[in-house]
C-alpha cells in the first residue's frame, strides 16, 4: 500500500470525492481516504503521478508519503514526507491556527453583536455619532461583518473550489449560508438608503431590524469554534500513535575497534555492534552477544514486568535496559525494527476503511447537493406560503448551516484510530480497520495447541521416586539426560537447573538407543532411563508404578523410567504444559459466548487431557500441520472463525480464517498472514482483542446514530417544521451552533474508548449468546467434545473422515501483492458453487483451484476480475 498526504479536505464529502476520483484511475485496485489523518492509502499498479494528478483534478492537494513523487495542487505547498507517516504529519497544526482566527473574530464580533442585538433590540447606548443614525449603524455592522468574513475566508475559498470542481462540501454550505445572510443584508441596506432619502424614519428602523450582518459573522465564528474543538479532539485520537513514534531512539553507541562511538541511529547498519548502558533505550533490534540485564518491554508489549536477557537473546528497539551492561549485534534497523513495524501497522490501519463506514460514505457523497436543494426548496415553499423574503431566507440559511456531513465522515475513523491506539498500548495490533471490525464478530476461536495453549516446550510435571528420594532421582536423571539432545532430556536438565542442582555428575560409556532410551556408567553403577519397555527389561517395575504411569499418560504426560544396576529408581513425567493464563483466557472466551476449539496433532488421549485442563469446548486431534487450513474451512460453515497460531505452518489457516491472530509476535510468515498481531505470548490478549473490537464497533454505531439522527431531526426543525405547531423558528445562528457541536460530540464520544476495559477482572462475568455461565479456571471443567481426524490421507488434511472426488485447475492471476490479496482472491473463488478450495500464491501469480465439478473458465474469470485482479487463464 502506498500512502499519500491529502490537503484541502474539510468534510466527509471531500474525502468521498477524493476516493471516487482516485478509484477511477486505471490500475488502482483499492483506495481509502482518512479524513481524520488527512491521509490516503492506495493499492494497485498506478503510478504516484497518476494518483496525485487525479487528486489535484478533483480540487485537492496531494503528496506521496513514500517519497516517490509529490505535487501540491490548490496552490498549497506540501512538504516532502518521510518514508513512513511521521509524528510531524500527525501533529495538531490546525488548533493553533483556528484559535487565532477565533480570537480575532470574537474581538470584532462583540461590538457587532452589541450594535445589532444590544442597541437595536435592547436599547443599549452607542457613541453619539451613531445614536439615531440607522444608516451609520448598518454601515458599521457591514464593515465588521466584512472583516470577520475576510478572517474566515477559508470557508469561502474552499467552498468555491467545491462548486467549481462540482464537489460541494461542508465549507460550501457554510459559505452559502453566510453569503446569503450578507447579500440579503446589503439589499436591505440599499432599501434603507432609499427610505432615508424619502424621510421615512419608520422604514429605516424596520430595515435596521431586518439586517442579518450579525448572522453572517456569527455563523462563521460558531463554525470556527466547532472546528477548533473538533481539531483538538481529533489531535487527541492520534496520541497513542504519536507516543509510539516518540519512543524511537535518536542516538546509538557503536562499538568500533574497541572504542565507543556515539552516532545518530540512522547510521547503524545490520551487523554493527552497539552497547547499551543501564537506563538507556535500545536503539535497534539486535541479539545480545555480551552481558546480562533485565529489559523493560512495556513500550512494545504493554507488559510491565522486565524480561531477563542473556547472550543469544533478542532485544527490540525502544525497550529500556534496566540493570546491566549489554553489548549487542544489530539485526534489524530503520523501517525493519519491531517498533517501526508496529507504527506501520497502526498507521496503515488508520489509512484503511472499515466496511461499516461505507454507509456513511454513500450518504456523504450526495449529502451536500441534497442539502442545498432542500434549502432552496424550503425558501420557495415559505415564499409561496405567503411569508416575507427575510423569513423564508432565514429558514433556507438555517438548513444550510445546521447540516453537518463532518459528523458522518468522522463517525468511523475517529473510533478506529482510538481503538487502534488503545490496542497498541496493550500490545494488540490490528492491521486494518476491517480486521478491527471483524474481530468483534467472532463466534468460534480455533486455537493451535503447541505454543498457543501450551508453552511449546516440555517441562517436568511429576517426580515419582521408588526407594530413593525425589532429589536423588532427579540428580541421577539429570546426570544421564544431560548427555542427550532430545527435547524430553532438555526438560529434565532445565528442571534440575531450576532446582539449583550442583555440577553435573559425569556419565561414562554413554549410549543413546533410538526409540528406547539412554544408558551409561555413573560411579561404577550402570544407569539407564527411557520408556517402560526398555527399563522393564533391565529392572522390575511394580504394578503400582505401572498404574501410576498410565494415569500420567492419560493426563497427556510422558513418563520416563529410570533404573540403576537392575533396581528400579522411579519415574519422571514430562509434558508440554499449558501456559499459566490459558485456562483463564479460554474461560473468558466461553463467558463471551464464543465456542473454543483446540487443534492438535496429538493422539486422542493426550489431546483430551490437554483439552480438559484448558477447558475448551471441542478438541480436534490428529491434525497434521498442513491440515489446519481445511479444519478452519469446515469450521467457517458453522460461524465466524478466528484462528490463533504462532508458526509458519499456521499461515494457511490464519489466512483462511475470518480473522487470523498471530500470538507472541509469532514468525514473520505468521505475522504476514494474520489480521491481528499480539505482541505478547499470553492467550489473555485474544479475548481482550475481541472485547476491544466489540467496544469499538459499539462506539461506531453510537457515532453513526448521532450523526444520522442529528441531521434527520435538525434539518426539518431548521426548515421551520415546528413554526406552526409550537412557534419555534430556528435562527441561522442557533443552526450554526448546533452544527459546531455535532462533530465535537462525535469525536468526544470516540475518545471515551480510551477508558474501555479490555481485560476482564476476576469477578466479572459477561453474558454470552451461547454460554451464560462458563466455568472459571479454578472450577472443574466439563469433558470437551473430541473429534479424531480421519486416518492416513484425510488425517493429513485434518478433517473428519469424508471422501470427495475433486479436480484441480491452476489459473494465472495478476495484481496480487500480499497475503491479504491472496485471501481476497481465495474468498472470491470459493464463493463459486463447486469450488472446494482455492490456494493463492501472489509471488507465483497463480491460484490452485480444487473443484467438486468442472467449473467453467468464465465463472473463474468473473470471480477473479470481480475481486479486482486480472485473469490470465488456465495454466
Amino acid at each position: 500500500m502506498e500512502k499519500f498526504l491529502v490537503t484541502g479536505m474539510s468534510c466527509a464529502a471531500c474525502s468521498a470525492r477524493v476516493e471516487k476520483a482516485v478509484s477511477g484511475v486505471p490500475g488502482v485496485a483499492s483506495c481509502s481516504v482518512s479524513l481524520l489523518t488527512n491521509t490516503m492509502g492506495v493499492e494497485g499498479t498506478a503510478t504516484s503521478k497518476e494518483i496525485i494528478d487525479a487528486v489535484i483534478k478533483a480540487g485537492y492537494g496531494a503528496s506521496s508519503l513514500d517519497g516517490k513523487a509529490s505535487d501540491a495542487g490548490q496552490g498549497q505547498k506540501v512538504p516532502a514526507a518521510d518514508a513512513a507517516m511521521s509524528e510531524d504529519i500527525l501533529a495538531d497544526k490546525e488548533t493553533p491556527i483556528l484559535k487565532r482566527r477565533l480570537v480575532t473574530s470574537l474581538v470584532l464580533l462583540v461590538p457587532l453583536m452589541y450594535m445589532s442585538m444590544g442597541h437595536t433590540m435592547a436599547g443599549f447606548p452607542v457613541p453619539a455619532l451613531l445614536n439615531g443614525n440607522p444608516i451609520g449603524l448598518a454601515l458599521v455592522q457591514m464593515l465588521l461583518a466584512v472583516a470577520i468574513m475576510i478572517i474566515n475566508r477559508k470557508f469561502f475559498v474552499n467552498g468555491w473550489h467545491g462548486i467549481v470542481n462540482r464537489a460541494p462540501n461542508m465549507d460550501t454550505l457554510v459559505g452559502l449560508g453566510s453569503s446569503a445572510s450578507f447579500v440579503w443584508s446589503i439589499v436591505v441596506l440599499l432599501g434603507m438608503t432609499r427610505s432615508a432619502a424619502d424621510g421615512n424614519a419608520a422604514a429605516l428602523q424596520e430595515g435596521l431590524h431586518g439586517l442579518y450582518f450579525e448572522s453572517a459573522a456569527m455563523i462563521l465564528a460558531l463554525i470556527t469554534v466547532g472546528k477548533m474543538l473538533e481539531a483538538r479532539s481529533k489531535g487527541r485520537t492520534t496520541d497513542a500513535l504519536r507516543a509510539l513514534m516518540r519512543l524511537a531512539p535518536r542516538r546509538a553507541t557503536l562499538w568500533q575497534d574497541g572504542v565507543e562511538k556515539d552516532v545518530p541511529v540512522e547510521e547503524v547498519k545490520v551487523g554493527d555492534i552497539y552497547v547499551v548502558r543501564p537506563g538507556e533505550n535500545i536503539p535497534v533490534d539486535g541479539e545480545v552477544i555480551e552481558g546480562m540485564s533485565a529489559v523493560n518491554e512495556a513500550s512494545l508489549t504493554g507488559e510491565s514486568i522486565p524480561v531477563d536477557k542473556a547472550p543469544g537473546d533478542h532485544v527490540s528497539a525502544a525497550t529500556v535496559n534496566q540493570s546491566g551492561y549489554l553489548r549487542c549485534r544489530a539485526l534489524r534497523v530503520g523501517q525493519d525494527t519491531t517498533l517501526a513495524q508496529i507504527i506501520q501497522m497502526v498507521s496503515d490501519a488508520a489509512a484503511t476503511k472499515a466496511p461499516i463506514a461505507k454507509i456513511a460514505d454513500r450518504v456523504s457523497g450526495v449529502f451536500v447537493p441534497v442539502v442545498i436543494s432542500i434549502a432552496l426548496l424550503v425558501t420557495v415553499i415559505w415564499l409561496l406560503a405567503g411569508e416575507t423574503l427575510g423569513f423564508a431566507l432565514a429558514r433556507g440559511i438555517a438548513v444550510l448551516v445546521i447540516s453537518c456531513p463532518c459528523a458522518l465522515g468522522l463517525a468511523t475513523p475517529v473510533a478506529i484510530m482510538v481503538g487502534n491506539g488503545l490496542g497498541a498500548r496493550h500490545g494488540i495490533l490490528f492491521k486494518t480497520a476491517a480486521s478491527l471490525e471483524e474481530t468483534g464478530r467472532t463466534q468460534i476461536v480455533a486455537l493451535d495447541k503447541t505454543g498457543t495453549i501450551t508453552k511449546g516446550e516440555p517441562r517436568v510435571t511429576d517426580i515419582v521416586p521408588a526407594g530413593v528420594s525425589s532429589e536423588e532421582l532427579l540428580a541421577l536423571a539429570h546426570a544421564l539426560e544431560s548427555r542427550s539432545e532430545h527435547p524430553l532430556a532438555r526438560a529434565i536438565v532445565h528442571h534440575a537447573a531450576e532446582k539449583g542442582l550442583g555440577e553435573v555428575r559425569e556419565v561414562t560409556d554413554f549410549q543413546a538407543l533410538p526409540g528406547q532410551g539412554l544408558e551409561g556408567m555413573l560411579d561404577g553403577a550402570r544407569l539407564c532411563g527411557g520408556n517402560l519397555a526398555f527399563v522393564s527389561s533391565r529392572a522390575e517395575v511394580s504394578k503400582d508404578m505401572r498404574e501410576r504411569a498410565k494415569e500420567l499418560a492419560a493426563e497427556g504426560k510422558t513418563p520416563l523410567f529410570f533404573a540403576r544396576d537392575n533396581v528400579f529408581l522411579g519415574l519422571v513425567a514430562v509434558a508440554d504444559v499449558i501456559k499459566e493464563d490459558s485456562a483463564e483466557a479460554i474461560a473468558d472466551l466461553r463467558a463471551m459466548g464464543i465456542r473454543v476449539v483446540m487443534l492438535t496433532g496429538d493422539n486422542e488421549r493426550t489431546a483430551k487431557a490437554i483439552g480438559r485442563q484448558a477447558g475448551v469446548d471441542e478438541v480436534i486431534a490428529g491434525v497434521l500441520p498442513e491440515g489446519k487450513e481445511r479444519v478452519v474451512r469446515e469450521l467457517k460453515l458453522q460461524g465466524k472463525v478466528a484462528m490463533v497460531g504462532d508458526g509458519i505452518n499456521d499461515a494457511p489457516a490464519l489466512t483462511r480464517a475470518d480473522t487470523g491472530i498471530a500470538i507472541g509476535a509469532g514468525t514473520d510468515v505468521a505475522i504476514d498472514a494474520a489480521d491481528v498481531v499480539l505482541m505478547k505470548s499470553t492467550l489473555r490478549d485474544v479475548p481482550a482483542a475481541i472485547r476491544l473490537s466489540k467496544a469499538t464497533l459499539r462506539n461506531i454505531h453510537e457515532n453513526l446514530f448521532w450523526a444520522f439522527i442529528y441531521n434527520i431531526i435538525g434539518i426539518p426543525v431548521a426548515a421551520g417544521a415546528l413554526v406552526h405547531s409550537f412557534g419555534i423558528a430556528l435562527s441561522p445562528m442557533l443552526g450554526a451552533a448546533a452544527m459546531s457541536l455535532s462533530s465535537f460530540c462525535v469525536v468526544s464520544n470516540a475518545l471515551r474508548l480510551n477508558f474501555a476495559k479490555v481485560y476482564r477482572d476476576a469477578n466479572d462475568r459477561e453474558a454470552g449468546s451461547g454460554n451464560q455461565s462458563a466455568p472459571a479456571p479454578s472450577e472443574p471443567q466439563t469433558q470437551p467434545t473430541t473429534i479424531t481426524a480421519a486416518p492416513q490421507g484425510d488425517a493429513a488434511q485434518g478433517k473428519v473422515s469424508r471422501e470427495e472426488k475433486t479436480m484441480i485447475k491452476t489459473i494465472g492471476v495478476k495484481g496480487m501483492m500480499c497475503p491479504h490479496c491472496e485471501k481476497h482472491t481465495k474468498e472470491a473463488l470459493e464463493k463459486i458453487d463447486g469450488v472446494v478450495c482455492a490456494t493463492a500464491d501472489h509471488k507465483a501469480c497463480q491460484v490452485v483451484v480444487e473443484m467438486s465439478r468442472d467449473v467453467s473458465e468464465d465463472e473463474l474469470k468473473a470471480a477473479v476480475t470481480g475481486a479486482g485482479y486480472e485473469y490470465l487463464g488456465v495454466k
